[in-house]
């Protein structure tokens, strides 16, 4: 009988044991919901504030950006400034230290001459603080001191336009460290997509010390006179320009009333240059100017491209456009459609060697080797979802005149017959001959045959 209580008692105790590890284990459950619930809440009030708290917004006048990893590790030095910085994203690097010097006595000379009153020049970059900051797409900007800030846009600014006032009036010392012997190392600097300042800031600046300068040109105009090596198309000085690379694509490009279609469809050159002439494509240099203006005459084959100068300083200057055309004309990327099809028609050595044989690409580099690996490598990590639309009907075309066997073989007869004067002569004295022969063979078996 006590055994039996004994037994009673012990699995009650079990039971209640049970019991008290169920119930804490419910209230561990109810206590994790809990904390999650609480810090659901907490993540959507940081939501809500997130979504309450201004954004600052996208500028439309302008992209200033540091140039991404992927484009940059293709060709670092193409990129980066080696004689001076402009601008927030390559300031107090110790190699620009001497180049910072001259900015101070550029400036003491800008003010010594046109006697402004320097609180004017620092109330204006300030007002206009928060539109500049916006034109970078960096994210170090809000972190730098707006005094700091005002400060370096205010001395580079003051830089460039007294750079451009010595260069236009032809009057600098011989001390001038940029204008004696670093010109060309600056202005190849000034073009960087990395190294620019907003241009309203400049033509600001500008206007606000007109008064004070005998000068009546406007800035633009000393822009493009400081930059006149570039203008290749001669375009006027009434375009509007957000910076100095900026400046440089339009060069380039046709004027903004002839700016032609581009579609999302891209159509490839299935054949390289040499494919294309033995297939009796003819190659001609364009009296065009503009990059875009390639034409291709489908009836007689003649395909016309601009000329395009290969020196030491072009490489820089393409990939600088082509970035911005990535980031700031994403739907208008009219120069990087032109490497792109350059790119397409140049496989090998041979490929070079033809178009600079027909005078297409002059190439200053030193061999036709280094020109075929520039062209190969500039559309490394270019994103193209679309292409403009003339050059779509051009592929098009080329890859149609090339599938037709008549093609090939009448520019083979061509090339192997006729490709110099000296060939032609021995042509049509062979065609000559023959005729002859096969005259004089006529007659023989006329004379021999009796006539019934």
């Amino acid at each position: 009988m006590e055994g039996a209580v004994g037994i009673g008692i012990h699995q009650g105790s079990n039971a209640s044991t049970e019991r008290e590890s169920e119930n804490t284990e419910n209230q561990k459950e109810a206590n994790t919901s809990n904390e999650n619930k609480i810090q659901n809440e907490r993540l959507v009030d940081d939501l809500k504030l997130m979504i309450d708290a201004p954004v600052p917004p996208l500028s439309i006048e302008c992209c200033i950006r540091r140039i991404p990893d992927d484009l940059r590790q293709v060709k670092e030095q193409a990129y980066t400034p080696t004689t001076i910085s402009i601008g927030p994203i390559h300031r107090c690097k110790n190699k620009f230290q001497i180049m910072e010097t001259c900015k101070v006595r550029y400036f003491k000379s800008f003010i010594s001459q046109t006697k402004i009153n320097l609180e004017n020049l620092v109330s204006t970059i300030s007002d206009m603080e928060e539109r500049i900051r916006s034109c970078y797409v960096e994210a170090t900007l809000p972190f730098m001191h707006s005094d700091e800030f005002v400060k370096m846009i205010l001395v580079d600014a003051v830089f460039i336009l007294e750079l451009f006032y010595r260069y236009s009036n032809n009057s600098w010392e011989m001390d001038d460290l940029i204008l004696s012997g670093q010109l060309w190392c600056t202005k190849r600097d000034l073009i960087l997509l990395e190294n620019q300042l907003p241009f309203f800031v400049l033509e600001k600046l500008f206007d606000l010390i007109s008064p004070y300068r005998s000068n009546s040109f406007s800035f633009i105009h000393l822009t493009f006179e400081f930059f006149d090596h570039f203008n290749v198309q001669k375009i006027p000085d009434n375009v509007k320009i957000e910076h100095f690379t900026d400046l440089i694509r339009t060069f380039q490009i046709p004027l903004l009333i002839f700016l032609p279609e581009r579609r999302t469809e891209k159509f490839t050159l299935l054949f390289s240059a040499t494919q294309l002439h033995e297939a009796g494509v003819k190659f001609k240099v364009s009296s065009s100017k503009c990059l875009a203006d390639i034409t291709f005459e489908f009836t007689n084959g003649l395909l016309e491209i601009p000329r395009l100068e290969l020196h030491d300083g072009t490489e820089t200057l393409i990939r600088n456009v082509m970035a911005l055309e990535q980031f700031c004309y994403p739907t208008n990327k009219y120069v990087t459609d032109y490497f792109i099809f350059l790119d397409d028609l140049i496989n090998t050595t041979n490929d070079m060697d033809l178009l600079c044989n027909k005078k297409i690409v002059i190439n200053y580099l030193g061999n036709n080797s280094a020109a075929t690996s520039f062209f190969n490598n500039l559309n490394t990590n270019i994103s193209m979802p679309g292409v403009y639309s003339n050059y779509n009907h051009i592929c098009q075309d080329l890859n149609k005149f090339c599938e037709k066997p008549w093609h090939k073989w009448k520019a083979t007869l061509g090339h192997q017959y006729f490709s110099t004067p000296w060939r032609t002569a021995s042509t049509i004295a062979a065609i000559i001959f023959l005729v002859f022969t096969f005259i004089q063979a006529v007659c023989s078996i006329i004379q021999i045959v009796p006539i019934v």
